[in-house]
């Protein structure tokens, strides 16, 4: 598929000097992706308060790290479901039109979310209801988002855009707990459902004024003219077995798996922030616990010019893993708050960076046709992996303690990670 049918027209050339080290906002030039990297800024701190504010509510109801990981666990099958189905979707309808969609049943829940608190309902029931209701809209956002990105920026300027994406996300991860912490003593639990929902209907706004995005002609034979696609399962693995016919790929997706599985540990967050770290504030344990690793993931994407040019995208996958996880060991290790938060933001610089280039290999590697699908993939990776975490640790750290939980699943991360690299050597070679 040719470049000019995929991209816009080559932007100006990158900073030199010192500049090279900042970030590079090249993409923000382009007028379109600008209005999508906004739409998500609008709503990153907002997001971040009802993702406090779910494990606290269930938290608070039962007394349980372990129900905080079954309730997120619940959200993890209808993102499995709906992250795969949308990216086929995303491959044959307008992606304008299904942002516009997805964005109104997520502010919907949001609004539903605020109502249960409002109302004293106090049903974990209920609570997994709309997380797993919130989740499925969420999947078919996020994929169709992902999709988007390739079709508004130059092709070098992907690690830069993924840099961008991430770090205005992880900006709102680290002022939305910060701001949750403060807040629930001040205005109630209830109310951070609400700013949440608000802040999605003013992103709707950046949304509408995207332009249409249809598909791409197909590739081949296939003509602008074919019948239009269904967007079944049978296209969903369609995309599966694109991915195991790439073996940079499949590897990719792998090591996001090993990181997020082996090695997030928010679940156990709560409980760290009530016992463990209770001299120093249960209220500011929590904040700060759920915001190291996007304040390092900041930091990592400010300074992403030290790294987003680089040509070795697989070899930056594998650091950037391994120094998670060497992060998350630190960090169990660690009796101190503060030492312990030190710990998970370099953590979140680490993760920045692999979080990047596995981003730069999907949108390089699959064509255009394929890109909802493989970020529905990426997406259940992403997302989906975290939640099995939770589901992992919590079990984990009712059996073994928190913090030796947190430890092992670190090293399990640094192990893991490495002997991948070792034995399938597909990934390291890679270079963009």
């Amino acid at each position: 598929m040719p470049a000019a049918r995929d991209a816009p027209v080559k932007g100006p050339l990158p900073h030199t000097g010192w500049r090279r080290l900042m970030m590079d906002t090249r993409p923000l030039r382009h007028l379109p992706f600008r209005r999508l990297w906004s739409s998500t800024a609008v709503t990153a701190v907002g997001s971040q308060l009802t993702a406090v504010a779910v494990p606290k509510q269930v938290y608070d109801i039962t007394g349980s790290s372990a129900w905080v990981g079954y309730a997120s666990f619940a959200g993890l099958i209808p993102l499995v479901l709906f992250a795969l189905w949308g990216g086929a979707i995303a491959d044959t309808v307008d992606r304008r039109k299904l942002l516009l969609v997805t964005n109104t049943g997520i502010a919907v829940t949001s609004l539903l979310f605020w109502v249960q608190a409002a109302t004293g309902a106090e049903s974990v029931l209920v609570l997994m209801v709309l997380l797993a209701s919130q989740q499925a809209f969420f999947g078919m956002n996020q994929t169709t988002r992902g999709a988007s990105v390739a079709r508004l920026v130059p092709m070098e300027e992907l690690p830069a855009a993924n840099a961008l994406m991430s770090t205005v996300g992880s900006v709102g991860m680290v002022f939305g707990p910060l701001l949750a912490g403060a807040l629930i003593p001040v205005i109630g639990l209830p109310e951070l459902y609400l700013i949440d929902a608000v802040g999605l209907c003013a992103a709707m706004w950046a949304v509408w004024r995207l332009p249409a995005l249809p598909p791409l002609p197909r590739t081949g034979t296939e003509t602008a003219a074919a019948a239009p696609r269904l967007a079944g399962w049978r296209e969903v693995a369609a995309g599966l077995r694109y991915i195991t016919a790439s073996r940079v790929l499949l590897l990719s997706f792998v090591a996001d798996i090993v990181a997020m599985v082996f090695g997030m540990p928010r679940a156990l967050f709560p409980q760290l922030a009530a016992t463990t770290y209770s001299p120093w504030g249960e209220g500011l344990a929590l904040g700060l616990l759920f915001a190291a690793i996007p304040i390092g993931a900041v930091a990592g994407g400010l300074f992403s010019g030290t790294f987003s040019r680089a040509r070795n995208h697989g070899v930056m996958v594998i650091a950037g893993v391994v120094a998670w996880g060497v992060a998350v060991v630190g960090s169990g290790l660690s009796s101190n708050l503060w030492w312990a938060a030190g710990f998970l933001v370099a953590g979140g610089v680490a993760d920045m960076v692999a979080m990047v280039f596995r981003g730069a290999i999907l949108q390089s590697v699959a064509t255009d046709d394929m890109r909802g699908r493989m970020q529905g993939v990426f997406l259940v990776v992403v997302a989906g992996g975290p939640r099995v975490a939770d589901l992992v640790h919590g079990m984990a750290g009712a059996a073994l303690g928190t913090r030796t939980a947190v430890t092992v699943g670190g090293l399990l991360v640094v192990v893991t990670m490495l002997a991948l690299a070792v034995t399938m050597p597909a990934l390291r070679r890679y270079r963009a």
